[in-house]
């Protein structure tokens, strides 16, 4: 029988749109989109690489619920509200997942609200991390 957990965080968005911020299923984990509000006082920092933190920070706390972390993660997608901030994001996010190169989508789409300068979502497979990895170029 497969096992789905549900991770929710008490965020009102959550509640308002019935999501979960993180579903797994078996050992596919699902992050939902994720933007740089800090859980605790509520706030957005201003600052696109402050939110580009607490965004990673966000997704590192649910991915934690499930004993999963950032080494786990398959896929990205990246929502940058601002095409003018892309190359600093990226920089920023590529000393995350540096080693770990996940298939990414870099997309700048309006964001939910002009606050949100980036919002990240993942798909994860807990137990990547320990998994050898084999790299191919084609290029």
């Amino acid at each position: 029988m497969t096992e789905i957990v549900k991770v929710k965080t008490g965020s009102p968005f959550e509640e308002r749109a019935s999501y979960s911020r993180l579903v797994m299923a078996d050992n596919w984990i699902y992050v939902s989109n994720t933007a740089g509000r800090n859980p605790v006082t509520k706030e957005i920092p201003s600052d696109i690489i402050e939110q580009t933190e607490q965004v990673f920070a966000n997704i590192e706390q649910a991915l934690k619920a499930v004993d999963a972390t950032l080494r786990d993660v398959v896929m990205s997608r990246v929502f940058i509200q601002k095409p003018e901030h892309v190359n600093q994001v990226m920089d920023f996010i590529g000393s995350k997942f540096r080693g770990i190169n996940p298939a990414t989508t870099v997309t700048c789409p309006p964001l939910g609200a002009a606050v949100y300068e980036v919002e990240i979502e993942v798909t994860a497979y807990r137990g990547v991390a320990q998994a050898e990895v084999k790299e191919i170029r084609i290029g």
